[in-house]
Formats: structure tokens, sequence, C-alpha cells
């Protein structure tokens, strides 16, 4: 682990608290001004969630959104305080559409705890 807290364990333990829907654990790797940038808004960068409250309740809309959301084929790079996560996500909507799409997440670090998390998906046309 780099003294930044950046490690392929932190990201490999962080996408299993993903697959385990498991909020409060995904919540305790972030800073208390931690910023989340999902991947759909009205921004170029997407929705932003700033602070513990509103990146749990961004959270909490993306297993809504997706109750049985899992992020498989995955593979997580560091590099310094950046780490990466690639992955495939796929879930099934309430109202009954299947999703699935490669991603990657952009993750900044400092004391061992995610400053940032920057999602990124690819469009799937149909």
């Amino acid at each position: 682990m780099s003294s930044s807290g950046a490690s392929l364990t932190v990201l490999k333990a962080l996408a299993q608290a993903f697959n385990d829907h498991d909020l409060d654990r995904i919540m305790g790797f972030f800073s208390d001004d931690a910023v989340l940038e999902m991947p759909r808004g009205p921004d170029p960068w997407g929705r932003r969630y700033v602070g513990l409250a509103a990146i749990r309740e961004g959270l909490r809309a993306r297993f809504t959104g997706l109750p049985d959301v899992h992020y498989g084929n995955d593979s997580h790079y560091v590099d310094g305080d950046m780490g990466i996560s690639q992955w495939t996500v796929t879930g099934t909507t309430p109202a009954g559409e299947h999703v699935e799409a490669r991603g990657c997440d952009f993750y900044s670090f400092r004391a061992g705890k995610i400053t940032k998390k920057d999602s990124f998906w690819k469009i799937v046309e149909k």
C-alpha cells in the first residue's frame, strides 16, 4: 500500500462491498469531504455528490435503480494516490430492463480514504 492508501486490496474490498450491496461498508472507504461523480446526470461530469450524506443517497439510488447490480470481470490498478477499477456492470431495472455495460472508476486517495470516485460506463445502443 502506498502512503496515500491506494492499494489493490482496498479496491478489491470496495468492489466486494458493492457486490454485497453493503452501503455501510462502502461508506467506510470514503473521506468526510469525498466527491462522487456518477456516469449519468445533467452535467458533462454526470451527477456530482459531495460529502458522505450526499454520496450515501447517490449510492442508495444506484441500488434502487438496479436492485441486483453486480460488478464482475473486474481488474484493478494503482499508481501513487490514484486507483482504477475496470468492470462489467450487470443488473435489472425495476421495469425489467436488463443492463450490461463495461465501465471503470477512477479513485483519488488521501490518508487511506477515497476523496473522489469518478465513474464511467460505455453507452450501449440498442
